[in-house]
């Protein structure tokens, strides 16, 4: 068989497995050892766990599970509740104040905890029920928690653009800085239609009460007093994400050193703050930890094996020859590979597309002058799609088991705004790529 015949084999087999409803991890470190034993010499196999050691002897990867902890810490206490019942006292007198809120406290929580289905349970929750009361359409009340959830996996800490860095072996530290601007024109952009749309579904929720439907609960009212009972709570979360954001952007630790200020950081907020420091609290997040810790590690070893494979069969080269050689320009080239991410994202995590996709594109990018960081966020904004759109967009599921009484359709309705909000911030990064890249190169240029 040629190489082509090989790779065409080697994705359709990986593609299968994965479709079967297989665990990641055992699809795709099965498909990479039936073609050790097949297409290449046997002496190969016997290094297999030499090959994922040194892959996985990397003390960046130590960032995954600190991370994990972190996020397993705020996730098991009534964090998000707090989070969320603060913002909305502070946002009561804007106009959607409540949405807004939402999205904020999705940002927030979600930058935190690093999982955007934990956010959209977490925050959704709550939120959905009080925005359906105040006006908002299920449409809305839905969408904006899923899209707000996804801002997680976009702004610092962030484990997509960990999982980037080491597919295409970029620092870390300027992908974190990097995410920073488009995470909070993303937050702006939500903001932005929130605000707009609930104007319009107020209007028609009250001309229904009007008319004998269901009464509209009033909008409260807070006083400055009972929005400053709320600091006690809210600012633990504040001095977090200041400790984590000064210790990186001012240089003083690595991002691996980062991670566990705020593993430590955070443990410390809900021991001292929510009082979980007995045996069960700390049961639920450490077993946590570990169960996720390992799932995603074990993805990255069996990943990182199967990009071996496909680089000594040849593959990878072939097919970034291949892309490289079509008869495209640079932006029309960027087009196609973005179609390619969106068509993958309707039925692949971003774990599995960021560790099998990115090293056969890599060479490619490079070939077209790509700027690998700010691609980095590209990529990242694109996965935060996949995690919302049909057919199997992860947070549309989360939501509907939150709200199993708002149909899965109007679900899909409320997301499709926040879609193309995302797109038109990606075509915004190809118009002004300052917005990503300003703050990586400042710093690189001290």
């Amino acid at each position: 068989m040629n190489t082509l015949q090989i790779g065409m084999l080697y994705g359709g087999v990986t593609f299968l497995l994965l479709f079967s409803g297989m665990p990641i991890a055992f699809a795709v470190g099965a498909v990479a050892l039936a073609f050790m034993f097949v297409f290449m010499p046997t002496a190969t196999v016997a290094v297999v766990a030499e090959t994922i050691y040194s892959e996985l002897d990397n003390f960046t990867l130590l960032t995954i599970p600190l991370f994990v902890l972190m996020g397993a810490a705020i996730g098991k206490s009534r964090a998000g509740e707090d989070l969320y019942s603060s913002m909305n006292r502070w946002l009561s007198r804007v106009p959607g104040g409540l949405g807004v809120a939402n999205v904020l406290a999705c940002s927030v929580f979600a930058a935190m905890c690093g999982s955007s289905p934990a956010t959209c349970s977490a925050i959704g929750s709550s939120g959905i029920p009080q925005m359906r009361a105040r006006g908002y359409s299920e449409e809305l009340a839905t969408g904006l928690i899923a899209a707000g959830g996804t801002l997680g996996i976009l702004i610092p800490p962030s484990l997509t653009l960990i999982l980037y860095g080491l597919a295409a072996e970029q620092s870390i530290g300027r992908l974190f800085m990097a995410g920073v601007g488009p995470g909070l024109l993303l937050t702006l952009m939500f903001v932005a239609w929130t605000i707009f749309k609930y104007r319009r579904d107020r209007l028609r929720a009250g001309l229904a009460a009007a008319t004998g439907g269901p009464p509209l609960q009033l909008l409260e009212h807070y006083t400055w007093a009972d929005r400053l009972a709320t600091l006690p709570r809210f600012l633990p979360f504040l001095v977090v994400i200041a400790l984590i954001m000064f210790a990186l952007y001012g240089g003083w630790a690595t991002p691996s050193e980062v991670a566990g200020i705020g593993a430590f950081a955070s443990l410390l907020m809900v021991v001292l703050i929510y009082r979980c420091y007995r045996w069960n609290d700390m049961k639920a997040i450490l077993g946590g930890t570990v169960r996720e810790s390992c799932m995603v590690m074990l993805i990255i070893a069996m990943s990182f094996l199967y990009t071996y494979v496909m680089s000594y069969l040849h593959v990878t080269q072939s097919v970034a020859e291949w892309l490289t050689a079509l008869p495209l320009s640079k932006w029309v080239f960027f087009f196609w590979v973005n179609v390619l991410l969106i068509v993958l994202g309707f039925f692949l995590p971003p774990v599995a597309i960021i560790l099998m996709v990115t090293p056969i594109l890599l060479p490619a990018l490079k070939a077209h002058g790509f700027d690998l960081i700010w691609f980095g966020v590209i990529m990242t904004v694109l996965m935060e799609m996949g995690l919302i759109h049909p057919p199997v967009g992860l947070n549309l599921f989360v939501i509907n088991g939150i709200a199993p009484d708002i149909p899965l359709r109007k679900i899909v309705r409320g997301v499709l705004p926040f879609l193309a909000l995302m797109a038109i911030a990606i075509v915004l990064l190809c118009v002004f790529p300052e917005i990503a890249t300003s703050l990586p190169n400042h710093y690189q240029g001290k």
